[in-house]
């Protein structure tokens, strides 16, 4: 595998892009600003240069190279593949609802016995990443298939957000790429670093990922009454403040994030499913559990598989993370880095939501985690 890294920022690349990695056998990861415009140009040169390359990318809420964060920037990985081989499928996603039939239909198109890995990159507003997630496992024809991936990002706008699909960024669409063969090797890691906080709730009224009553009180009240004066800033405010759901005591806790509030109803959108009759906590962080929660990531056991190979590992944390360590979003980006080998270059974004296997060994969506994707051929 031979791969290589590039920034564009401030109108120029970092190095000149080496098109002689251009074949039908290489990949490009992209993350760019949600504001096309000020990356159109870069990414002219990328359709240019790697016009035979399989390209996927997605908006973000800031992008990361190496070991720093970067705003109003095209960040990408170049991989091209010598023993092992990708393919590319893409779904419109019409509304949240379809999320599930998307996800199941993706995973199906890149089923086959040398399947060993999907990575899926989703709008990341009109969608409901528990049910695509959900989909995809559905749609698996084995079981030791690891998938992870992660939603579009938007700042904390959340206004508009895009994928690349043939070479175009649009909205309302999922990608997903299918890696073949037995000398390839993924590994992941997510954890978080959030605390609970307050009273454990009740959802007594939820419809898929909509959230009405807690403890049969209107949901956004209750939320407002946690935030204070911080309620005001709402949907973006909410991101400090997840909520933990646990559905019975043998299921794993997930975090969920706002994304989008209904004044008239009181209701509350979040990025995945909260089921009803769940058990739900307020959650919140320090500077130094969220950077501690980066690094446990990067000392998964799965990804001390890794030895001395050549490897891209794709960084994906979540918006509310970077506002919760503001100036020192970077020392959970170099947390990261220090537990990787040399031989290890990092690419990655800030999402509106995280895809990353389970115990279980499921994928599912996860909020307000550092995940971690890590890419090598043996």
């Amino acid at each position: 595998m031979i791969r290589k890294t590039y920034l564009f920022e401030d109108g120029v690349w970092n190095e000149e892009l080496d098109e002689s990695l251009n074949s039908q056998n290489t990949l490009l990861i992209c993350f760019g600003n949600s504001d096309y415009s000020l990356i159109e140009k870069a990414f002219n040169d990328v359709f240019e240069k790697f016009s035979d390359s399989v390209i996927v990318g997605c908006s973000t809420a800031g992008e990361i190279y190496q070991d720093e964060l970067y705003e109003e920037s095209l960040s990408i990985a170049v991989i091209k593949f010598e023993k092992s081989y990708i393919k590319l499928e893409s779904s419109k996603l019409s509304s949240a609802s379809e999320s599930f039939d998307v996800g199941d239909g993706l995973s199906k198109e890149l089923c086959d016995e040398e399947l060993k890995g999907i990575f899926v990159l989703s709008d990341g507003l009109n969608v409901n990443g528990s049910q695509l997630t959900k989909g995809i496992n559905a749609g698996l024809c084995k079981d030791d298939v690891t998938v992870t991936g992660g939603l579009a990002g938007d700042d904390a706008r959340f206004e508009k957000t895009w994928v690349l699909v043939d070479n175009k960024p649009v909205s309302n669409f999922v990608t997903a790429i299918g890696f073949y063969g037995d000398d390839l090797n993924i590994a992941h890691g997510s954890q978080g670093g959030w605390t609970q906080f307050g009273i454990n709730r009740m959802v007594t009224e939820a419809q898929a990922n909509v959230l009405y009553k807690l403890d049969d009180k209107p949901a956004l009240e209750v939320y407002k009454t946690y935030l204070g004066d911080s309620a005001k800033d709402l949907p973006a405010s909410g991101l400090l403040y997840p909520l933990m759901i646990k559905e019975d005591d043998d299921e794993e806790a997930k975090v969920r994030t706002i994304l989008a509030i209904d004044e008239e109803n009181q209701s509350i959108t979040f990025a995945g499913d909260i089921p009803n009759g769940s058990e739900v906590m307020f959650m919140k962080a320090s500077f130094e559990q969220l950077v501690n929660g980066a690094s446990d990531a990067s000392l998964s056991s799965s990804l001390q598989y890794h030895n001395d190979e050549d490897a891209i590992n794709i960084a994906i944390s979540c918006v509310g993370r970077k506002l919760v360590l503001g100036q020192r979003t970077e020392d959970e980006i170099e947390a990261v880095v220090e537990n990787l080998n040399d031989n290890v270059l990092q690419v990655g974004y800030y999402s509106y939501g995280e895809i990353s296997p389970l115990c279980s060994g499921k994928c599912d969506l996860h909020n307000q985690t550092m995940t971690l994707t890590l890419i090598w051929e043996s």
